[in-house]
């Protein structure tokens, strides 16, 4: 059968298209069942902008943020792992407001016995059952079956959580004379009264002394502590998040006073530091900053490798394997001290153990002056992992994110060794991958070191100097930098595992554990893909597929450049995206970062029009053609073999047994003579377009809308890709057609052929519709276990 639409031209005159039928047809464009509008703009959602955040994205003209300076002493004990310290701390208040409380963060409180963390920590997952098929017959004490089960490691955690005295214990609050200052210890944050307000411009300096018992990381967690090596009795220390730190007080919260949960991590106030470090006599530190004594606390051998490393090529050892495994021999009882000095940044972290070797290596990032040194510090249990790649993967994260964002600003940069798994703090950061006892590793411990290295060092930039809310946006800062580790390890070597590819995002796009990335990091189901792998994925597609890498990198520079070394919002990262491309992105942040629609673009039917030429001789003949070439029904094969009526009397048929309406008649020459004449040169030619006119059904199943890059192979072997932007959905994000004019003949149709943008269901990307390929595997069942055979088998012999 054939159908016409008629399609009238600008002058009114009808040309009619012929509709020749092929599978899976579509039906007309439907209404629109969902009523989301899912290109509404984000002014309703974002905060309204004012002369501190502009409508730009930019810091408005009145823009201002906290400073807090710090100088602390400090004494690690090794021996009872305790710290303690005292600070003297300024304050400075560039608000508009008058003060009349300060709040300072005391994360170690994490760690007390009725902190939050421990009495909201649900039950660990004890499910037991059968491995593979359960049996007909449940046998628990059949090989096959686990019963409740926890993994040593949890249960030792749990218990030490029960008994470790954990927590900051604040010893004194004083004023810049020593008189008492009042305070209050809410859980992990601490508010000193004021004796009287502190006015706009207003300096306040007090000194806070405390101590605290440093947490056995291995078996409590933690984002630092310390790692006992039973072999040779010594320990290193990760000393992180372990002084009160004044509260950022920002334009938009004001005092950020959310408890520390142990998932969100911190936003702070940027300042200048001096911190006087006391270890033992023979341990090796480091620290964010800029060693201020060398010659009180190095040795010359230690003071020429340095400056050799200064202009190397390579890593130069400071302290060898050799002089490290003799350092962990004896226990010094003397102590010194390591004085650092580490200015506008907005936190301090250090690493202490007399088990580090200590390389470094000079290094000029394009756009910063002065060398940066980078160093890693590890014990021979890193090697040969470490001495290999961990400083050279630290040079390759500044050379790559200080193209994308902007020159690396800080003197040194520096990556640990130790018992936590990754974590970041200015310039320096610590890292957990290592190799097996015997010296060997699996590939997957290789690249994770050099991943985790390009990640936590990467973290200078977010959040260390793009100073993002970790605890409240978690993905400004983790999803921004996955997506520079990802642009990373690209450049690290060909065919590097992993990243933010699309296609990896798949499962948990489609997972009923999803949460939308604006959600509080404390409060997300699955805190990795949520806050790492979806915005980086995102951010992939936007830069590959949506805005195209020019536009992507440029807006993304100037987002770097704009809010460096001040306190981002997400309107801000999303308003300068768009003011710096020039491109309305607000469909994207509403559908990947506030909901969780998913990608599931289908291919709903295909249509093929042609021209109709309004010439009898050639369309009643194609009219023919197609009649004759139908299908013949069951029933008409087989009545065709019974007698006729007619046939058995000729005298009954007439004109009509004859007659074929398809047949041209003189009648169908002169009315398309008389049309003909009628149209313009221009028009007759129109009339005379042999092209193929396809109108392709596209649905949207996962309510996600995303551009629609279809492949187009025709059955001359060639092939083409059409890139139609997400727009195409804006007036009905359900169903759309979209309609192709060529002379050639379609062969089969590809939706997102290059997997551009984490489709979860690939099986209806096709016309013709293809087949979902997979395997199985084969296995033979396992015989019942039969204990008597087992006990009572005799011996060979008897």
């Amino acid at each position: 059968m054939t159908l016409s639409s008629l399609v009238p031209n600008r002058r009114g005159i009808v040309i009619a298209m012929t509709l020749l039928a092929m599978p899976a047809l579509a039906p007309a464009q439907t209404t629109l069942v969902n009523p989301v509008d899912k290109f509404k703009q984000l002014e309703e959602i974002l905060p309204t902008p004012n002369d501190q955040r502009t409508a730009s994205g930019a810091p408005g003209h009145k823009y201002w943020q906290q400073r807090a300076d710090y100088v602390i002493d400090v004494e690690l004990d090794e021996l009872n792992r305790r710290i303690t310290g005292k600070e003297t701390i300024t304050y400075r208040n560039n608000s508009p407001d008058a003060l009349t409380y300060l709040w300072l963060q005391l994360d170690q409180n994490l760690f007390r016995k009725d902190s939050d963390t421990n009495l909201t920590r649900t039950a660990p997952s004890m499910s037991g059952g059968f491995r593979g098929r359960e049996p007909e017959v449940a046998d628990p004490s059949s090989p096959q079956f686990r019963g409740p089960r926890m993994a040593y490691n949890s249960l030792e955690g749990l218990l030490a959580s029960m008994t470790f005295e954990g927590g900051h214990n604040i010893t004194a609050v004083t004023d810049a004379k020593g008189a008492p200052l009042a305070h209050t210890i809410v859980k992990t944050m601490m508010r000193i009264d004021l004796k009287q307000p502190l006015p706009p411009q207003g300096v306040f300096v007090f000194n806070v002394a405390w101590n605290y018992n440093i947490n056995d990381q291995k078996r409590l967690g933690g984002r630092s502590g310390y790692e006992h090596f039973p072999k040779d009795g010594n320990d290193i220390f990760e000393i992180a998040q372990w002084f009160p730190r004044l509260a950022a007080y920002t334009d938009v919260n004001g005092w950020h006073h959310k408890q520390f949960l142990g998932s969100g991590e911190f936003t702070l106030e940027f300042g200048d530091y001096l911190v006087r470090i006391t270890a033992p006599d023979d341990h090796v530190v480091g620290a964010s900053g800029v060693l201020q004594n060398p010659l009180q606390v190095l040795t010359a051998a230690q003071r020429d490798r340095l400056a050799q490393a200064a202009t190397a090529a390579n890593p130069v050892l400071i302290v060898t394997p050799a002089e490290a495994r003799e350092n962990e021999k004896e226990k010094s009882t003397a102590k010194k001290t390591w004085i650092f000095k580490a200015d506008n940044v907005r936190d301090f972290a250090f690493a202490s153990s007399r088990k580090f070797i200590w390389d470094a290596q000079g290094h000029m990032v394009d756009g910063n002056p002065a060398r940066v040194t980078a160093m890693s510090y590890y014990p021979n249990e890193g090697n040969p992992l470490w001495e290999k790649y961990s400083t050279a993967a630290i040079i390759h994260t500044l050379n790559v994110y200080s193209r994308y964002s902007f020159a690396y600003p800080y003197p040194v940069a520096i990556s640990v060794n130790g018992p936590v798994g990754g974590m970041e703090y200015p310039m320096i950061c610590f890292n957990g991958p290592r190799p097996e006892e015997d010296g060997t590793y699996p590939e997957r411990t290789k690249y994770g070191l050099i991943s985790v290295v390009i990640h936590e060092v990467g973290h200078n930039y977010f959040p260390m100097i793009v100073n993002s809310d970790e605890r409240q946006w978690t993905w400004m800062d983790e999803g921004l930098n996955t997506f520079l580790q990802y642009l990373s390890e690209r450049e690290w070597e060909d065919d590097y595992p992993g990243g933010a590819e699309p296609r990896s995002i798949v499962e948990y796009m489609q997972s009923s554990m999803q949460d939308p990335i604006m959600t509080n990091s404390e409060t997300v189901q699955q805190l990795g893909p949520n806050a790492y792998s979806k915005p980086a994925t995102g951010l992939n597609i936007l830069r590959e597929t949506i805005m195209g890498r020019q536009l992507f990198d440029m807006a993304f520079k100037e987002y770097s450049m704009r809010w460096k070394f001040k306190r981002p919002e997400p309107a801000d990262f999303f308003r300068t995206m768009e003011d710096a491309s020039g491109i309305d992105l607000d469909w994207f942040w509403r559908g990947w970062f506030y909901s969780t629609d998913h990608a599931d673009q289908a291919i709903d039917g295909v249509k093929l029009y042609t021209v109709d030429t309004r010439n009898p001789e050639t369309e009643k003949a194609l009219q023919k053609k197609t009649r004759d070439t139908a299908p013949e029904s069951l029933s008409d094969q087989r009545n065709a073999k019974l007698p006729k009526v007619v046939d058995a009397r000729p005298d009954l048929k007439d004109f009509y047994n004859t007659y074929d309406d398809l047949d041209v008649t003189e009648r169908d020459r002169k009315m398309f003579a008389d049309m003909v004449a009628k149209l313009e040169p221009k028009e007759k030619e129109l009339l005379g377009t042999t092209a193929n006119f396809y109108v392709v059904g596209l649905r949207n199943h996962g309510g996600l809308v995303m551009p629609v890059i279809l492949k187009i192979d025709y059955t001359d072997g060639t092939s083409e890709e059409v890139r139609i932007p997400a727009e195409i959905w804006r007036r009905n994000p359900v169903f759309v057609e979209k309609m192709i004019v060529t002379p050639k003949e379609i062969a089969s149709l590809t939706l997102d052929p290059h997997l551009e943008i984490a489709d979860v269901n690939l099986a209806n990307n096709s016309w013709p519709a293809r087949p979902a390929k997979s395997r199985f595997q084969l296995f033979k069942q396992e015989r019942p276990r039969n204990p008597m055979q087992q006990l009572e088998r005799k011996p060979a012999g008897q």
